[in-house]
């Protein structure tokens, strides 16, 4: 629940602080296609999981 938590905090500094760039960003996303959201999703997931091993 805790590493829940702080993704939730971390998601929301961007619209926070910066809503109309957080806005362009999702307008860029949804232009690209199948293959290139899964590549980044994947590269997401590897980072968070270099974090989490790191910080272990």
């Amino acid at each position: 629940m805790l590493a829940f938590g702080l993704m939730l905090v971390l998601e929301g500094v961007l619209p926070l602080l910066a809503p109309a760039s957080w806005r362009q960003t999702f307008r860029r996303m949804i232009e690209l296609n199948d293959g290139q959201l899964r590549f980044i999703g994947l590269a997401s997931m590897l980072g968070g999981l270099l974090i989490i091993l790191m910080a272990s």
